[in-house]
């Protein structure tokens, strides 16, 4: 029997049904997105929470007319399976196939492409002005959680569209979740605002009723407006959103499509900004979702029935999070910090056992790292593990508040290199670039677990300067590598003649590939130590083999590559000299070995290459 969902080609068959229809239809999605990511993995729990939702806005709204931006992008599976990809979901966040993210090259009904979170307010808001400069009469939508409101990019954006009256629709995405369970001041403040959902509808419904009265229907209803607005006074004085600007509106229920209906008609035509505050369930309809949304939030493949994974190697963040609890034993000034990802970083542990030196900031890594400065300023010693992407936000603290005060923070950057299908957003292959020209950081880089282990004991306790330790997603292990390593020091792995061969991290691996496919006597160093560079060990080297290349999982630009390569130029040693590493432009999704060997840092790549 043909189902609903297999006639929904685009935005404009919803307009064709009636509720009792989009009820079935919004059923069929759930099991069609339970289906699809049990086989392919991907962001499960957020998506199943705002099938209604998307299914309201597409039904009121014209995509691509009017512009629909989604704040990260993790929840935007259902719009896309609405704007006409439901055939190509069996290769989402697969090498070649659909993005897991909104991608405008991919559609034109995604208006703007997001990876990270607190972005969507100002992205929505230069399309709103570039209307209003156009004159243009499209509605300009964005659709945000409420942990996106951790991050303060949300409110300069607020500041702006609140002040200049810009017509704005903004949508709260309430499920009292962004990746982990929310913290803050906002959190408790949505708490607070948490009501009935019966009371957009009624008014809704009322307010049409009596706008059809003659004569003086307008004016009964100002009146009832003026009379609920100093009710709500009553109760609640103010919101937030209304002292930055905002009409508030809200809580509505977000899986109550006639509620959500009408009030995204009533908004429609608004001549300010709005804020519609809907509160969702994360992971509704399907149980293991539900009861534990922290696992469904990004997952592998799984059996759908009963939502268990294939158990994997232990992982660099497991390690980490191990690592941290026994040094938090000994170390009474060791504190951890984390940007709403205890879980993802591995700091659940720590968490419950060292509460009171846990600190989870929510999504606002700027935040985040300048608040690590000032406790280490104060003699703690702060950890702060953030995806090498989510660091790369916070930039400028790293540079000003921890690296030019030569201030003792620690930061384990997990997904450094490639992170596979998560795409180019979350592709952590800028870290050695950007940390590397900052004055006092140092950088390592385990080539295994027992590796990072040793470097985060010594980096703790035997260190007092910036420091970051890189390490990848997931379990990739050099064999043979000792886990002792001195600062600033190479470690010789093979001795050769003919080449040599520098590698950090999981590219060590690599290195040990090439040799045994060349043919030749190649000399394989590994470099636990980024920065500070080795500098002997690499001219000896150099002058010994004559050859020389480089392996990384960073951009060419700025990496360690780039490093030595300057290095051999200012000594003026006479050697043959190439750089294996990732161009700069974006990194698409697909696995680990897929993308290697799309740009050519494979082992066969790298060796015909040098054969050549």
């Amino acid at each position: 029997m043909k189902k609903l969902l297999d006639t929904i080609n685009s935005p404009d068959d919803l307009k064709k049904l009636n509720i009792d229809e989009l009820s079935v239809l919004c059923a069929e999605i759930r099991e069609f997105l339970i289906d699809s990511v049990s086989k392919t993995g991907g962001h499960l729990a957020s998506n199943l929470g705002v099938v209604e939702l998307t299914v309201a806005l597409h039904t009121v709204f014209d995509v691509p007319r009017d512009k629909i931006v989604f704040d990260v992008g993790h929840q935007s599976y259902v719009h896309k399976i609405l704007t006409g990809r439901r055939d190509n979901f069996n290769t989402l966040r697969q090498f070649g196939g659909m993005s897991g993210f909104p991608k405008s090259s991919e559609s034109d009904a995604d208006a703007f492409n997001t990876g990270h979170s607190s972005t969507s307010i100002s992205a929505a808001l230069g399309l709103a002005r570039a209307r209003d400069l156009d004159g243009g009469s499209y509605s300009v939508i964005s659709v945000f959680g409420d942990g996106a409101l951790t991050g303060g990019m949300m409110y300069e954006a607020m500041n702006d569209a609140g002040h200049t009256k810009t017509p704005l629709i903004l949508i709260l995405n309430d499920n009292e979740m962004s990746i982990s369970k929310n913290v803050g001041a906002v959190s408790k403040h949505l708490r607070t605002l948490r009501t009935s959902s019966v009371y957009f509808r009624s008014k809704y419904i009322i307010e049409r009723f009596l706008k059809k009265i003659p004569l003086c229907g307008n004016a009964i209803v100002n009146i009832i407006k003026h009379i609920k607005r100093g009710f709500r006074r009553l109760v609640i004085p103010t919101t937030l959103f209304d002292d930055m600007g905002f009409r508030y509106m809200g809580p509505v229920d977000g899986h109550d499509l006639k509620s959500l209906i009408g009030c995204f008609e009533y908004v429609r035509g608004e001549s300010r900004p709005v804020l519609i505050h809907v509160q969702t369930k994360k992971g509704k309809g399907y149980a293991p979702a539900e009861s534990n949304p922290q696992k469904f939030h990004g997952i592998s493949s799984f059996d759908k029935a009963t939502g268990e994974t294939k158990k994997s190697a232990e992982s660099y963040s497991a390690r980490f999070g191990s690592v941290m609890l026994r040094l938090a034993e000994s170390n009474k000034k060791l504190v951890a910090i984390t940007g709403a990802m205890p879980n993802g970083t591995g700091l659940d542990e720590f968490m419950k056992q060292f509460k009171k030196r846990f600190f989870d900031v929510g999504i606002a890594e700027q935040h985040g790292v300048t608040f690590a400065a000032g406790l280490a300023k104060a003699g703690y010693v702060p950890v702060i593990p953030l995806y090498s992407s989510f660091l790369q936000r916070a930039y400028d603290q790293t540079l000003h508040d921890v690296c030019l005060q030569n201030l003792h923070v620690v930061f384990p950057i997990d997904r450094a290199g490639i992170v596979g299908a998560d795409g180019e957003t979350h592709q952590g292959i800028y870290d050695i670039s950007y940390l590397s020209h900052m004055p006092n950081m140092t950088i390592l880089s385990p080539a295994t677990l027992d590796q990072l282990e040793t470097m985060l004991d010594f980096a703790v306790n035997k260190f007092n300067a910036p420091i970051a330790i890189r390490y990848p997603r997931g379990s990739v292990q050099t064999e043979g590598i000792p886990p002792e390593f001195t600062l600033g020091k190479a470690q010789l792995l093979q001795s050769g003649n003919d080449i040599t061969i520098i590698a950090t991290g999981r590219m060590v691996r690599r290195a040990q590939e090439i040799a045994s496919l060349l043919g030749r006597s190649a000399e394989i160093i590994s470099l636990p130590t980024i920065k500070p560079l080795d500098e002997a060990a690499v001219i000896s080297s150099a002058m010994k083999t004559g050859n020389v290349i480089t392996i990384e999982d960073n951009v060419k630009s700025g990496g360690m590559g780039s490093m030595i390569g300057t290095l051999l130029k200012e000594k003026q040693i006479d050697c043959a000299f190439k750089i294996f590493a990732f161009p700069d432009t974006p990194i698409t999704h697909g696995t680990v070995d897929e993308l290697d060997k799309l740009y050519g840092l494979d082992a066969v790549t790298i060796v015909s290459k040098i054969r050549s």
